[in-house]
């Protein structure tokens, strides 16, 4: 049911689109109305301040669709079903692609996902891991790394990485399960801790943090 004074977001299309990507994107517009409605019942004081004219609401809504287009309309109402269990504030927009990747994907918050890389055994491949995308995030921020930086220095990296792969896999491409290792490495040499401070410079340098 709509709230009264929470208009919808108008439908439109064009003649590009086919028959079949209009009614997805009709069915991800009232999945959305349906939403904001229930967002509006459960935070109500902060929706109204968030949300202080049609015009912002608007806005809001037009945002959530695009940002949510790789989610089915039934993914969008459970994420935000998680938000109103999980969340004591209303959420944003990137708590909410959390949110509706948690169901059908299982992925586990940057957080949760740092800690679970950083407290796996070695060798990292042959752990259960709680979705592969944790361990490919993982070995692209360099378990060595993690491992020998404070959370300080290494979560904003791997919290990078994570992101991409969760946008991959979000995007539709399959994430391969990690090779089993047959025999163990080596142990690495630690690094000094000049060679330590100028590996976290490159890797802030390549991702821009």
């Amino acid at each position: 049911m709509q709230p009264t004074n929470a208009p919808e977001i108008h439908q439109s299309g064009t003649s590009s689109q086919t028959q079949t990507g209009n009614a997805e994107l009709e069915a991800r517009k009232r999945a959305l109305n349906e939403v904001f409605g229930l967002l509006k019942l459960s935070y109500h004081n902060q929706f109204n301040s968030a949300f202080q004219d049609v015009q912002t609401l608007n806005q809001a809504k037009r945002l959530w669709l695009e940002s949510l287009a790789g989610f089915s309309p039934e993914q969008i109402l459970a994420g935000a079903k998680r938000a109103v269990k999980q969340c004591e504030y209303l959420p944003t927009v990137h708590k909410m692609l959390q949110l509706c990747a948690e169901g059908e994907n299982g992925l586990p918050d940057p957080r949760a996902a740092y800690r679970e890389a950083c407290n796996a055994p070695s060798p990292k491949a042959n752990q259960k891991w709680s979705h592969p995308a944790v361990y490919h995030a993982g070995r692209a921020a360099d378990w060595f790394f993690l491992a020998n930086n404070p959370e300080s220095s290494a979560y904003p990296v791997f919290a990078s990485h994570y992101k991409k792969v969760c946008e991959r896999l979000l995007a539709g491409e399959s994430l391969p399960a990690p090779q089993q290792v047959q025999l163990e490495h080596q142990p690495a040499k630690p690094l000094s801790k000049a060679e330590n401070a100028k590996k976290l410079a490159e890797l802030r340098a390549q991702l821009k943090i």
